[in-house]
């Protein structure tokens, strides 16, 4: 708490302001449970990045295999290149899943009663640091994804193969790896464009339909509260000069998208409508003040992944500001 500073005066229509120590929070007594699960799952996220950006795919195995279908010899060099990506694919998969559930149980401690979200965020700023954490995993891991197209090729030859069931004696115990229902979970995970942000969107939608006791806006303010938080930390120099680190600023323009895509998501009149609790305008000044190639891919993320952008309800105004 030594590290907050609430911010003067100067507040504009009542948007949360306080700095959140994205890069030195450190998880108190009443944290550390929670922290220590979600710290387990976050600590692999950076091998998972690392495995994805270096993900050369079989495609020209694959074409060799498919002009040549009666060379034996090209169909065991492709199924033998194959099978250790499908192992790889299933563990990015995999890993969404662990992802779900740290979100869910950061969700849970950041919304319960009697604290509101802001208190929430302000007393447990070790969760916030993780929930940001997740969020700023999920859009670098979708940015790498949109640039493979080799992932959805591998995995659609996977499935032709085995469903073919043309290689009988190759390598065939990679189904108790990666049997039929894994393989169908897997394919509807990738065809997604943006299969992270999509697994965190979910996750949220189904923490809100299963937690019946708890206001959606429990959840809804936490999301906006983020938004707020991330924004005035970009604009305010008395706060972007108090990280060490340019990558710090990177880190919470991610963030702040993330959450406003979450949102976007999970409230029934999403971000850009004009009762939203997250101001979009300033938001996307914020980063459109930034250097282009630092925040192409994010106004990307705002226009391609969100729900309600294009909503009639949407401000013109906002709509030509993200064109």
């Amino acid at each position: 708490m030594g590290n907050l500073l609430k911010v003067l005066t100067r507040e504009i229509e009542n948007y949360p302001h306080f700095f959140l120590d994205f890069e030195n929070a450190q998880p108190t007594e009443g944290e550390r449970e929670v922290w220590n699960q979600v710290n387990s799952v976050l600590q692999d996220s950076e091998s998972i990045l690392t495995g994805l950006q270096a993900y050369k795919g079989a495609g020209q195995e694959i074409r060799d295999a498919i002009q040549n279908p009666n060379d034996f010899m090209l169909q065991e060099r492709a199924w033998n290149s194959v099978c250790p990506l499908v192992i790889k694919l299933k563990k990015f998969y995999s890993f969404s899943l662990r992802l779900e559930e740290a979100l869910q149980s950061l969700l849970e401690c950041l919304t319960c009663p009697p604290l509101t979200p802001t208190q929430h965020l302000e007393r447990e700023q070790a969760l916030a640091k993780q929930f940001a954490e997740i969020l700023h995993f999920t859009l670098r891991f979708d940015e790498l994804k949109m640039r493979i197209p080799a992932i959805q090729n591998d995995f659609s030859y996977y499935r032709r193969t085995i469903s073919r069931n043309r290689i009988n004696n190759m390598n065939l115990d990679i189904e108790n790896e990666v049997n039929n229902e894994m393989a169908n979970r897997m394919s509807l995970f990738y065809a997604e464009a943006t299969p992270m942000l999509k697994t965190l969107s979910t996750a949220t939608t189904n923490f809100v339909t299963e937690n019946k006791t708890l206001p959606l806006e429990n959840t809804t303010d936490c999301l906006s509260t983020m938004a707020s938080v991330c924004k005035v930390m970009l604009e305010t120099p008395e706060y972007s000069s108090r990280f060490s680190s340019d990558d710090t600023l990177l880190f919470c323009m991610r963030v702040m998208v993330g959450v406003i895509i979450l949102y976007d998501h999970v409230h029934p009149n999403g971000a850009f409508n004009k009762s939203s609790k997250i101001d979009m305008k300033g938001c996307i000044k914020v980063l459109k003040d930034q250097p282009a190639d630092n925040v192409e891919g994010l106004l990307n993320a705002l226009k391609f992944t969100t729900k309600h952008l294009n909503d009639e309800s949407t401000p013109k105004n906002i709509r030509t500001m993200l064109q």
